[in-house]
């Protein structure tokens, strides 16, 4: 195998196929460990995942590819070129921008169209524009911070930070003093550019006033790496990883769920017990459900353990609505915001009173303008999604609450400009937190992992490796570096990469 010279006589056993336990399992056996999957869906992908409905398909997660070097490196651990299983095609514009008061944004990574689009907004277009060249110059300069020690490193908490950085650059170079809107605001007078760059932050469902000013390292993950589609579909991903798992010889167990982490005592776990009661043996275990219920569920932690944990909140959940329409919205870009008239009262209600928002910012997916495909002819398919709390266990919603939600975003997007989009409804698909709950395990209905919050954690996620269990790993969105499909796919490796240095330390 590529990166080992021979056949490791260890086993592990991955729990869950998505992103994050597929990067893994795909390094390790890349090692020459013997990797083996258990998955309680009956497909791979996790929340990578779609659905057919009479003619329209509709990816519903992930629907924005970013950052395909960490992809690419994945492939390249297993020998094997990323291009012979998936196919990019690069999405223009990046993203539509659209405000009540009429006003439509593009986002480009080409300048020419970006000093177009600046040239809309009201005021001196030279000053915009430079604006605009000096935000993306900061932003640089986070993201090459956080890539150089979080991102290629795999660090993993504060110290791990101190170590890699020092003290200078931590206090000087990176910018967590501000928060991600406070930066924002200082780098743009205009309103309409500050709340677009503030929605960054859906990345990782998290908010701009409470995540650390570094995050906006996450423009330049468009601007500078381009913005991409999976040529058929999304999850051509999952199914290019999936051939990839073949040609590894990866056993997958589908349609298995596994009911618990088994311990041999002390500070080490044995394998997994599956649902219907049969055991399986290993080494290691690495883990694709989240954290918090790996720990709660799996492993059956006491209440003292968990509390330690608190600080791992999740990141939001959503609304997910799927439309096919029977009509084309022709003023659609492939991908599109709608926003809220006051963004900062969106992200207080949802983030920190935990209630649904009266005026969400909405993003909408409409995959037919790259791939005609995805709806029969003449028609629409539209993937709606406003970010709403996680699920409350003391006072959750009901689904009387979300269908009023489900509405008055219908109301909004009618008033916006999508005229008589009730009307023109052909086909209807709605995910709930309880729903991206029941399908994924996923913490209280979160989508994308653990919140980036600067007081409750630094915006750091859980550690890959146990504190409790030297031989339990953990991956995907609940750990860092957290949600999104890059970080997921990166976390996977990063992940296989601290097996590997407790191998070579239990060796010497």
């Amino acid at each position: 195998m590529a990166g080992s010279s021979s056949q490791r006589n260890k086993s592990v056993l991955v729990i869950g196929a998505g992103l994050g336990g597929l990067s893994a399992a795909i390094s390790l056996r890349a090692e020459g460990f013997d990797v083996e999957i258990i998955e309680k869906n009956d497909k791979i992908g996790g929340k990578l995942n779609f659905k057919e409905i009479d003619g329209f398909g509709f990816d519903l997660g992930p629907s924005i590819f970013t950052l395909p070097q960490f992809f690419r490196s994945l492939f390249e651990r297993a020998g094997r070129e990323m291009e012979d299983y998936l196919e990019l095609e690069a999405v223009h514009p990046h993203w539509r921008n659209f405000f009540e008061d009429g006003m439509v944004l593009d986002l480009d990574d080409d300048p020419g169209v970006m000093r177009r689009e600046l040239n809309k907004l009201p005021g001196d277009a030279v000053h915009h524009w430079h604006q605009f060249q000096n935000f993306l110059t900061y932003a640089r300069g986070q993201y090459e911070l956080v890539n150089d020690g979080y991102f290629a490193r795999g660090l993993d908490n504060l110290w791990e930070f101190i170590r890699h950085y020092g003290w200078r650059k931590l206090l000087f170079k990176m910018d967590h003093r501000n928060s991600m809107a406070e930066s924002i605001a200082k780098h743009f007078d205009d309103d309409y550019l500050r709340r677009i760059f503030e929605y960054f932050i859906k990345y990782v469902g998290s908010s701009a006033l409470d995540s650390p000013g570094y995050m906006n390292m996450m423009p330049i993950i468009q601007f500078d790496y381009g913005l991409w589609y999976v040529k058929g579909g999304m999850y051509n991903l999952a199914r290019g990883l999936g051939r990839l798992l073949e040609d590894l010889d990866i056993r997958v167990r589908l349609g298995q769920e596994v009911g618990s982490i088994d311990r041999s005592g002390g500070r080490v776990v044995s394998g997994v017990t599956l649902e219907g009661g049969s055991r399986l043996t290993a080494d290691y275990v690495v883990c694709n459900m989240e954290v918090l219920p790996a720990y709660r569920k799996l492993l059956s932690e006491p209440p003292a353990f968990m509390k330690k944990l608190q600080r791992f909140a999740p990141a939001c959940s959503g609304l997910v609505l799927h439309l096919g329409t029977n009509r084309v919205y022709h003023e659609l870009a492939h991908h599109n915001f709608f926003y809220s008239k006051n963004q900062n009262k969106h992200f207080h209600t949802v983030f920190r009173d935990g209630e649904l928002p009266e005026d969400p910012t909405i993003y909408m997916v409409a995959p037919t303008r790259t791939d005609p495909s995805k709806a029969p002819e003449g028609c629409d398919n539209l993937k709606i999604l406003p970010h709403i709390p996680p699920i409350n266990p003391e006072n959750p919603h009901t689904m009387d609450d979300y269908l009023a939600l489900k509405e008055r975003v219908i109301d909004k997007l009618e008033r916006m400009g999508l005229t008589d989009l009730r009307r023109h409804t052909i086909v209807e698909d709605l995910l709930t937190p309880p729903d991206i709950e029941r399908l994924y395990n996923s913490n209280r209905g979160s989508i994308y992992g653990v919140v980036s919050d600067w007081k409750r954690n630094q915006a750091f996620k859980a550690p890959k490796q146990s504190s409790k269990y030297s031989n339990l790993f953990f991956t995907g969105g609940s750990v860092n570096p957290g949600g999104g499909m890059p970080m997921a796919i990166l976390c996977g490796q990063k992940v296989s990469d601290r097996v590997v240095a407790r191998e070579e330390n239990l060796g010497r």
